[in-house]
């Protein structure tokens, strides 16, 4: 499952291995693990996250505001009432992973994840290009 999620992210280009600049501190990261049960009571599948440690940012510092944005209500009903009017069909959908296709507008450093680490470049940081579970901003980093 962990080999899974990581293909997944490094599919992603969620980061890229660099030297840390002086001064810098990485945040840390750790696996999140999660065992999904079917209603019988049986193991339907293993989970895995990767999730950076986000509480150490500082508000007003590393992030300005972590909020997601969402459509005010009198926008929908407007919307649904267009769409009645027209006799349109509506849709909805879901994006599985919206957290991790945010890309980031400031610089953040992680250590590189534990049991992942890439020989030859120990002692480099991972620059997160796009959001990680856990971050502070990553709710606005995608929309």
């Amino acid at each position: 499952v962990i080999h899974d999620k990581m293909d997944s992210i490094m599919g992603n280009n969620t980061w890229v291995l660099v030297d840390l600049p002086p001064g810098c501190k990485p945040l840390g990261c750790k696996w999140i693990f999660k065992i999904k049960l079917k209603v019988n009571g049986t193991i339907e599948k293993f989970q895995a996250r990767l999730v950076i440690q986000g509480f150490r940012h500082n508000s007003g510092i590393d992030y300005c505001d972590n909020y997601a944005l969402v459509a005010r209500i009198n926008t929908i009903r407007l919307l649904i009432a267009m769409a009645s009017i027209h006799n349109m069909i509506i849709h909805q959908m879901d994006v599985k992973i919206t957290f991790l296709n945010g890309e980031l507008d400031k610089e953040v450093y992680m250590n590189q994840p534990q049991g992942f680490i890439m020989p030859g470049n120990e002692n480099k940081a991972c620059k997160l290009i796009k959001s990680l579970y856990g971050l502070k901003h990553a709710p606005k980093q995608w929309h």
